[in-house]
């Protein structure tokens, strides 16, 4: 599992033209079951998602592809992480793909 912080860099401004690129971008990685959840991070420092059911290499592919961070608009930090415990709500995170 990962987790994904995408924060804003000196050309936060320029994001605006980017966003439904962005949008879209997002939404592909829901329909392809990899992204869980996504929002903003506070104080407007960018976006974190949370991944699973793909490997790092194939997520840092599909970062790369993001809009954003092609334009240079964000900077994307992957940071893996093994879930030991979850409620019972998320436990199909924990089951192994």
């Amino acid at each position: 599992m990962f987790v994904v912080f995408l924060r804003f860099s000196s050309k936060q401004s320029q994001a605006a033209p980017h966003m439904e690129g962005h949008k879209t971008w997002l939404q592909q990685g829901f329909d392809d079951g990899v992204f869980v959840l996504s929002g903003s991070l506070q104080a407007r420092q960018g976006g974190a998602l949370l991944a699973h059911n793909t490997s790092r290499e194939a997520l840092e592919e599909r970062v790369r592809r993001d809009p954003f961070v092609i334009e240079g608009v964000v900077s994307a930090e992957i940071t893996e992480f093994l879930p030991a415990r979850a409620d019972v709500r998320l436990q199909f995170l924990l089951e192994p793909t």
